[in-house]
């Protein structure tokens, strides 16, 4: 398995857990995590046995955005890594998940900060779940800057444009319980639970067919900015072939015979 000093990951059965590891420093972005990043999200794309990505953030915080001296590779925990974002300057956004979509699904588990760099890669995460006590916000505005990690063009597809607005051009910040109300978030839990649940989830979704999943995934966001006529069209064209794979068969026969299914992703 990957990993840096910045970024850990483990294997939960079949999800891999991806954790921002910088908790003295809010586990703002460095170089470091954003290599760890990448490659974690490179390993669960290429490994057929990882059906599931939980993102979350080590010492009780998610990520409060960019650090940009430990970006630029400045110290030593940095210069080791200058060649990887040399040899593929769209590194830092694909680990971002701006230029990048796992074709797993990705559920991401928040306590404490989700600011600024951090509520613009949840953005780019499926499912999403919070501690009680987590803050979100897009700070940028406030510091004279432009929130560039996505959130001008994705946050007004996910939540009302207006809530888009509104928490694009206040800088302020948002507990979960409101980012929950405008659908930001999909679960707020007590402190310190969000990692169980996130776990839960995944595994819900791994005892289910992986070509089905990865389909539904893909043909959700491939019809997203579709007319409903287009969006139907192609849902058939990824959707019908499911219906022919070893794992659909698989399925209905443990339906019928009382049983959990074993998928074999054919």
């Amino acid at each position: 398995m990957s990993g840096t000093e910045h970024l850990t990951v483990q294997r939960e059965g079949a999800t891999l857990v991806l954790t921002l590891n910088r908790p003295e420093a809010k586990n703002a972005l460095s170089l470091p995590m954003l290599v760890g990043l990448y490659d974690g999200w490179a390993e669960a794309d290429a490994d057929d046995s990882i059906r599931s990505i939980v993102f979350t953030g080590a010492g009780g915080t998610f990520c409060a955005g960019m650090d940009l001296k430990a970006l630029a590779g400045n110290g030593m925990e940095g210069q080791r890594y200058r060649d990887r974002l040399k040899a593929d300057p769209d590194l830092h956004w694909k680990a971002m998940l701006r230029h990048h979509r796992p074709r797993k699904p990705v559920i991401a588990a928040v306590e404490g900060h989700c600011v600024a760099g951090g509520t613009e890669m949840l953005q780019g995460t499926d499912i999403r779940v919070a501690g009680e006590s987590a803050t979100f916000g897009l700070f940028e505005v406030g510091r004279g800057l432009f929130p560039i990690g996505g959130s001008t063009v994705r946050l007004q597809r996910q939540i009302p444009r207006t809530h888009a607005l509104e928490m694009l051009l206040t800088g302020r910040p948002y507990s979960a319980r409101e980012a929950a109300g405008i659908g930001l978030i999909g679960h707020v839990v007590p402190d310190g639970t969000a990692l169980a649940k996130a776990l839960e989830i995944a595994e819900r979704i791994n005892a289910c067919g992986p070509l089905a999943v990865e389909a539904v995934k893909a043909s959700v966001y491939e019809t997203a900015e579709m007319t409903e006529t287009d969006g139907l069209a192609a849902e058939l064209k990824r959707g019908w072939p499911i219906f022919d794979t070893a794992d659909a068969k698989e399925g209905a026969r443990a339906f019928a015979e009382k049983r959990p299914p074993v998928y074999k992703r054919a």
